[in-house]
Protein backbone atom coordinates (compact mmCIF):
# COMPACT_ATOMS: atom_id res chain seq x y z
CA UNK A 1 0.00 0.00 0.00
CA UNK A 2 1.51 3.61 -0.91
CA UNK A 3 0.26 5.88 1.73
CA UNK A 4 0.78 8.59 -1.36
CA UNK A 5 -1.50 7.05 -3.61
CA UNK A 6 -4.08 6.79 -0.93
CA UNK A 7 -4.20 10.09 0.43
CA UNK A 8 -4.22 11.44 -3.55
CA UNK A 9 -7.16 8.83 -3.67
CA UNK A 10 -9.33 9.88 -1.02
CA UNK A 11 -8.07 13.34 -1.49
CA UNK A 12 -9.85 13.23 -4.61
CA UNK A 13 -13.12 11.07 -3.04
CA UNK A 14 -13.52 13.30 -0.58
CA UNK A 15 -14.18 16.74 -2.48
CA UNK A 16 -15.70 15.58 -5.60
CA UNK A 17 -18.35 13.97 -2.92
CA UNK A 18 -18.33 17.33 -1.02
CA UNK A 19 -18.72 19.47 -4.21
CA UNK A 20 -21.56 17.10 -5.47
CA UNK A 21 -23.67 15.95 -2.52
CA UNK A 22 -22.29 16.78 1.05
CA UNK A 23 -24.52 14.23 2.71
CA UNK A 24 -22.42 11.65 0.47
CA UNK A 25 -19.52 11.95 3.37
CA UNK A 26 -21.37 9.71 6.02
CA UNK A 27 -19.85 7.00 5.52
CA UNK A 28 -16.34 8.51 5.73
CA UNK A 29 -17.11 9.01 9.57
CA UNK A 30 -17.69 7.51 12.53
CA UNK A 31 -19.19 8.38 16.02
CA UNK A 32 -15.36 9.21 17.19
CA UNK A 33 -14.60 11.17 14.30
CA UNK A 34 -13.97 14.97 15.00
CA UNK A 35 -14.80 17.59 13.21
CA UNK A 36 -13.00 21.37 13.75
CA UNK A 37 -14.88 23.61 11.12
CA UNK A 38 -13.12 27.30 11.28
CA UNK A 39 -12.59 26.46 15.22
CA UNK A 40 -15.88 24.90 16.03
CA UNK A 41 -15.75 21.48 16.66
CA UNK A 42 -18.48 18.61 16.22
CA UNK A 43 -18.57 14.81 17.15
CA UNK A 44 -20.12 12.14 15.32
CA UNK A 45 -20.55 11.07 11.88
CA UNK A 46 -24.44 12.29 12.03
CA UNK A 47 -22.99 15.65 13.48
CA UNK A 48 -20.45 15.88 11.19
CA UNK A 49 -22.84 15.84 8.10
CA UNK A 50 -25.32 17.73 9.56
CA UNK A 51 -22.59 20.79 10.20
CA UNK A 52 -21.24 20.32 6.57
CA UNK A 53 -24.92 20.44 4.90
CA UNK A 54 -25.62 23.35 7.01
CA UNK A 55 -23.05 25.62 6.02
CA UNK A 56 -24.65 28.72 4.17
CA UNK A 57 -23.71 28.04 0.69
CA UNK A 58 -25.12 24.98 -1.82
CA UNK A 59 -22.73 24.78 -4.40
CA UNK A 60 -18.67 24.84 -4.12
CA UNK A 61 -15.87 23.82 -6.06
CA UNK A 62 -12.45 22.91 -4.31
CA UNK A 63 -9.65 22.63 -6.07
CA UNK A 64 -6.64 20.82 -4.44
CA UNK A 65 -3.22 22.41 -4.89
CA UNK A 66 -1.29 20.21 -2.68
CA UNK A 67 -1.45 16.73 -0.72
CA UNK A 68 1.26 15.70 1.90
CA UNK A 69 0.95 12.65 3.90
CA UNK A 70 2.45 10.68 6.61
CA UNK A 71 2.14 7.81 8.38
CA UNK A 72 0.56 7.91 11.74
CA UNK A 73 1.47 5.36 14.57
CA UNK A 74 1.22 1.67 15.29
CA UNK A 75 -2.11 1.45 14.07
CA UNK A 76 -1.89 1.52 10.35
CA UNK A 77 -3.34 5.26 10.26
CA UNK A 78 -2.39 8.33 8.00
CA UNK A 79 -2.45 11.97 8.41
CA UNK A 80 -3.30 13.78 5.38
CA UNK A 81 -2.69 17.52 4.53
CA UNK A 82 -4.52 19.63 1.87
CA UNK A 83 -4.58 23.04 0.84
CA UNK A 84 -5.94 24.37 -2.31
CA UNK A 85 -9.12 27.07 -2.86
CA UNK A 86 -12.87 26.91 -2.89
CA UNK A 87 -14.85 28.54 -5.14
CA UNK A 88 -18.36 29.37 -3.78
CA UNK A 89 -21.17 29.50 -6.51
CA UNK A 90 -21.81 33.35 -7.20
CA UNK A 91 -18.40 34.89 -5.69
CA UNK A 92 -15.46 35.92 -8.12
CA UNK A 93 -12.84 34.85 -5.98
CA UNK A 94 -11.89 31.59 -4.87
CA UNK A 95 -11.00 31.32 -1.30
CA UNK A 96 -7.60 29.61 0.35
CA UNK A 97 -8.07 27.02 2.78
CA UNK A 98 -5.97 24.14 4.46
CA UNK A 99 -7.35 20.88 5.67
CA UNK A 100 -6.26 17.97 7.50
CA UNK A 101 -7.58 14.23 7.89
CA UNK A 102 -6.33 11.43 10.01
CA UNK A 103 -7.23 8.62 8.76
CA UNK A 104 -7.25 5.65 10.25
CA UNK A 105 -7.54 1.88 8.70
CA UNK A 106 -11.10 -0.31 8.97
CA UNK A 107 -11.52 -3.89 9.34
CA UNK A 108 -12.74 -3.99 5.78
CA UNK A 109 -9.52 -2.63 4.60
CA UNK A 110 -10.60 1.10 3.95
CA UNK A 111 -9.61 3.99 5.64
CA UNK A 112 -12.09 6.56 8.10
CA UNK A 113 -11.65 9.99 8.65
CA UNK A 114 -11.25 10.25 12.85
CA UNK A 115 -10.30 13.63 13.11
CA UNK A 116 -10.71 16.41 10.25
CA UNK A 117 -9.98 19.98 10.88
CA UNK A 118 -10.65 22.92 8.21
CA UNK A 119 -9.13 26.55 8.01
CA UNK A 120 -9.70 28.91 5.98
CA UNK A 121 -6.41 31.08 5.31
CA UNK A 122 -6.64 34.58 5.37
CA UNK A 123 -3.96 36.61 3.50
Amino acid sequence: MDPDAVAKAFVEHYYTTFDANRAGLANLYQDSSMLTFEGQKTQGAQNIVAKLTGLPFQQCLHSVQTVDCQPSGPGGGMLVFVSGQIQLAGEQHGLKFSQMFHLMPTQQGSFYVQNDIFRLNYA
